[in-house]
């Protein structure tokens, strides 16, 4: 994983709950003895609106031009829900993904992103989830700092809005 002191990035909205470890990374997919290529089938049933993942959905949002490089998701209710596969912790990692915001997480899916590099978040306030919009641009500042130092809730500014928030590290 990469250290970082401060993240800024764009967040991706997921608008789903309770998005499962198969949604996030299909079964059929996990059949490589390496990891490599496993980004493209992140979101795959999401992403591709064909089998063989020549069609892009314009629709899905990681497809869209102004989320490319986007490195925070923003999700719903009970994310990384189902089997406890690693698999579906690291492919956001592919993708540049560093950050993980929820209103709630399945609990080991959040212990498997701590331990592929990916940071997870809860809203302390779920209704703080509704204030992000598409495109906003987030950053955690001193991130790195109030995790050393044990904080049990950090700031999540919206550079966009001007707004802050208050998450909480899994």
């Amino acid at each position: 994983m990469q250290k970082f002191t401060v993240h800024t990035g764009v967040a991706v909205p997921l608008d789903s709950a309770n998005i499962d470890t198969d949604q996030i990374i299909p079964k059929q997919f996990l059949l490589a003895v390496d990891r490599n290529g496993f980004g493209k089938h992140l979101f795959h049933d999401w992403r591709y609106l064909d089998d063989a993942e020549t069609k892009d959905n314009p629709e899905f949002n990681l497809n869209k031009p102004e989320y490319k490089g986007a490195t925070i998701l923003v999700a719903r209710d009970n994310f990384g829900n189902g089997s406890s596969r690693e698999h579906a912790a690291l492919v956001p990692l592919y993708l540049g993904i560093k950050a993980v915001i929820t209103k709630s997480f399945a609990r080991i899916h959040a212990a498997n992103l701590i331990n592929a590099g990916i940071l997870p978040l809860t809203f302390k306030n779920a209704a703080d989830y509704d204030k992000i919009s598409q495109f906003d641009e987030l950053e955690l500042p001193e991130i790195r700092v109030a995790l050393k130092n044990g904080a049990e809730v950090v700031t999540l500014n919206n550079k966009t809005t001007g707004e802050s928030y208050e998450v909480i590290p899994m």
